[in-house]
This record gives C-alpha cells, structure tokens and sequence, in this order.
C-alpha cells in the first residue's frame, strides 16, 4: 500500500511529519504501538489516516473535554462526518441517540471516566473495533507529571473490549514513564516508536529580572517588540485577563485571555478568533494549546514558573509548527518558584482535611448513611480537583466506613509521595532556569535521549540574537537609532553640528 498516496486521498497532504508514517505502519500490520512524538507533529492523523483503512470503530480516550470538542470539529471540518465525542455537554436525549446509532460512527471519542461505566462499556462490547487510542498516555502512568487515576482502569477497559489494536500516544514520557504506560495497559510485544523531544526550531530563553515591576514592563515591551502570533501562559485566570486588557491597551494589539473558567461558547470564539488570524496574542491558562492546530505561532512566554519540565515542554511546542525559526521566553524574578510550590500544594488533599473526612466518617457505618448526612457539607472542604483524586483512588461508593478509613491511610501515604515527586519536578524546572551550559541538552538529558547536535538557534546560553524575532518595526526603528548614534558620534568626533541641515 501506498501511504503517501492515501494521505493525499484522504488528507490533501504530500508528505508525513516525523514519526507518523512510522507509526501507522506499525498499526496496519496489528501491532500494538507506543508513539512518543514531540508537540506539534500532528499526532491525531496517527489514528485518524489507519482507521480510515482498518476495519472497525476506533475509539479515542481523550483527557479534556475541550481537547475532545476541538479535535471533532476539526476531523468535521476536514469532512470526517461519521465522529462523536461522548461527553457531558451532550443532553440525555442526545447521548441516547448516539448510543442507538453507534455503529454509524467510525471515530468515537470518550473520556477515560465515560468509558469505565458499565452501561457505555456493554454498548461498546457489542462493536467490532479496529483501534483503540489512549491520548495523552503519560496520564496513565502515576509517577508521570499529568497523573490522572482515572487513566488507570483503562487496562481493564481494555480487557473488557476484547484487547483490541492499540495505540498509546504522548509527547512527552520518560523512558520509566513509557515502561508504566505498557505495564497498566498489558501491552507486550509494543512497536515504540519515539522521536526526540527537541524543537530544533524554537531557539531557548530565560530572562532574570530583579522584580514584579520589572518583569511587568519587560512583558509589555516584548509584546510590543516580537513578531505574532503569540500565546502568554500565566498560571492564574484572574491575571491572564488583567494583562491581557492592559497589553491590548497598551501595545494596541489585537490580544484576548483564555482560561478554565470561561464559557465554553467564549473559549470556541477565542479559539477560532486566533486560528484565523483575528487574534494576534492570547493570555491563556495552561487550558489553552491542546488541540489548536495554529502552525505560525511565532513565540510563547511564561510569565509564572513552570510547575515541571514536561508541561513546559508541551506548552513551548506549540509555537513552530511550520519548522520556521520560533521563540520561547521564560520571564523569572527570584522566588518565584513559590507560586509553583503553592499550587502543588492545593492539588491533592493535605493531613488536616483527611483527618477531618476520616472523624467524619467514623460516626457512621455505612458510605452511603454517611453520604446522606455528611457529603454536602464535606465536599466544601475539599476542591473539586482534590475530591476527584480522594474518590478516584478510595472508591467510596458501596464501602462499609471501616474499609474506606483503612483505604484514607493508603491514600495519605500516597499524597505525600506525589506531592515529593511535584517538588523534585520544581527542583529540574529550577536547574533548568539557573543553568549556564546548554537549556536544549539539559531538556534531552532529562528524556534520557542521545546528546544533541549543535543548532545555530539553540538558546540564551549558547548564543543567538533575539532581534531576529522583533518584528519588522522593531528592526527598522533599531537601524535608524543605530544609524542616528553614528552620525551623531561622527559630528562629535569631528566637532560638528548633528542636525538636518548637516545630513
């Protein structure tokens, strides 16, 4: 078979990024496959392009909802009809039509909490399917940096659905990481197919600055200063919108914030507002990336600390995508680390709360008696992210109260352990930051990959010029204030007058 020609059939493309063409060879000969590919080379067509010639359904696992909306829309737009995405913003009503004409969808995306229902898995049990997807499968591993504990029922899921064709995707998943994703999923005799982390085209930057306000102004001026479109990943909601109104104003560019917190109908907008180059930068929560296929996003900024390497990773790899020359800028004033040490913190539950849910739970014998009397008040004590995780690992649903207590003190065990695992994960973001040798061959050494080949756009460290990512502007107000200074040292080294009637 000819690939290329089928990837113009189907696609309209003349040729396969890095690790793609690899990958699907893999899947149409049956063999299960783990694809580790860098952010930006177009992992879905992966699956996308194999279950268009294989038989069957192919269901995708997808962690976010709104990674899910996105990538339906796309495959719609690309005139892929037959693909759903069952998930909450479906009504009962229309969840129940999709379930009557199941089989009329080819590509069926669903999240790893859906698919572990009975009811959805009896449905599904009845398809013949041809491929089944795990996206962003370094969650399923709990010593990856993304842990979600719902990822870990899907070997089970798995073994339910017959053992089907699988595919394991990530960008980003050390080499332990991936020997995890295989052991939960019962995966053997795996196809690996795993291509650098490195972005040879996005030249590498951090910028020490003493405080708040100088960082602030440095903001402004690059926004001023670089070439669009951007994206400023902050990690609060509240000041992605402050900065983001403020550099409109100031820069008078075209700039819009993207969070979390949004409505679902105002992130689409703003999505599409930026895919369509009515959007020159965006403010964004790490909520935003996934799934927007932008290929001429110039730079990223952070202006709050990464929390890990891996995140990082996958938020700078979304400039570039066209291979042209690209930047990231990492914005730091000593401490602040900090703010990534807090919000660690808050992500799983504390000693005080469990201790507070276990004398709880002690005055009653059942979950449910519990339940009854308790849960509501409770449940304000915890955030929702923190409840997920507690119900996600205990399993508290049907359980007599001494069995949940016993599982609590597992649970606490656990907490600590992964709250060590997120401070080590600051700790390499920091080295990373203070380093004076190479940022690119820190970031490959930590993925365990062979050292790197020189690159002329490497990073601060090495050496490249950041006005070759001004914009053309910038560039020519620079050369005339250049030329300007050496007329200007020219008529004193002369003793003349500089002026108009001199030039």
């Amino acid at each position: 078979m000819n690939l290329e020609s089928k990837l113009y059939e189907f696609f309209s493309l003349s040729s396969f990024r890095p690790g793609q063409k690899e990958a699907i060879t893999a899947l149409l000969e049956h063999k299960h496959t783990l694809a580790m590919l860098p952010t930006g080379t177009g992992k879905s067509l992966v699956y996308q392009l194999p279950g268009k010639l294989l038989k069957g359904t192919v269901i995708i696992i997808s962690p976010l909802l709104s990674l899910m909306q996105d990538q339906v829309e796309q495959m719609k737009m690309n005139g892929e009809k037959s693909v759903v995405a069952i998930n909450s913003f479906l009504t009962w009503q229309e969840r129940n039509e999709v379930f009557k004409q199941i089989r009329q969808y080819k590509f069926v995306f669903i999240s790893p909490e859906m698919i572990s229902s009975e009811f959805i898995l009896n449905i599904l049990k009845k398809l013949e399917i041809g491929l089944f997807v795990i996206d962003e499968a370094h969650c399923i591993s709990q010593w990856g940096y993304d842990f979600r504990p719902e990822y870990q029922n899907l070997g089970n899921v798995r073994n339910q659905l017959g053992n089907p064709l699988t595919l394991a995707l990530t960008a980003t998943a050390t080499p332990s990481i991936r020997d995890d994703i295989k052991a939960s999923l019962s995966l053997v005799d795996v196809k690996e197919v795993i291509y650098s982390v490195d972005r040879p085209n996005i030249a590498l930057k951090v910028e020490m600055l003493a405080g708040g306000v100088e960082k602030k102004k440095r903001l402004e001026e690059l926004t001023v200063d670089l070439q669009g479109p951007g994206i400023i990943y902050f990690s609060s909601k509240k000041l992605a919108e402050q900065m983001a109104a403020e550099l409109k104003r100031k820069s008078g560019k075209r700039i819009n914030a993207y969070h979390g917190g949004m409505s679902q109908e105002d992130r689409i907008l703003i999505q599409q507002q930026f895919l369509n180059g009515q959007l020159d930068i965006v403010c964004a929560t790490s909520a935003f990336g996934m799934g927007i296929n932008k290929d001429n996003i110039r730079f990223v900024i952070h202006y709050h600390f990464p929390t890990q390497v891996e995140s990082f990773l996958q938020e700078i790899g979304r400039a570039g995508r066209d291979r042209k020359e690209s930047i990231s800028i990492l914005l730091y004033v000593p401490g602040d680390e900090m703010l990534a040490y807090q919000l660690i913190e808050t992500e799983l539950p504390n000693e005080l709360q469990l201790k507070q849910l276990k004398r709880s739970l002690l005055q009653y014998s059942t979950y449910e008696e519990w339940s009854k009397k308790e849960r509501t008040l409770m449940l304000g004590q915890f955030s929702e992210t923190q409840w997920r995780i507690l119900a996600a690992n205990v399993q508290l649903e049907g359980k007599l109260v001494k069995e949940i207590v016993d599982k609590l003190e597992d649970f606490a065990q656990y907490c600590v352990s992964r709250l060590a695992i997120k401070k080590q994960s600051i700790q390499h973001m920091l080295s990373w930051v203070h380093l004076n040798s190479c940022r690119r061959a820190f970031l490959t050494g930590y993925f365990e990959e062979a050292e790197i080949r020189m690159n002329p756009v490497c990073c601060d460290n090495c050496g490249f010029s950041i006005a070759s990512f001004y914009s053309k502007e910038k560039t020519n107000n620079e050369r005339n204030n250049e030329v300007d200074s050496w007329k200007k040292q020219l008529a004193f080294i002369l003793n003349m007058k500089s002026g108009p009637a001199y030039e």
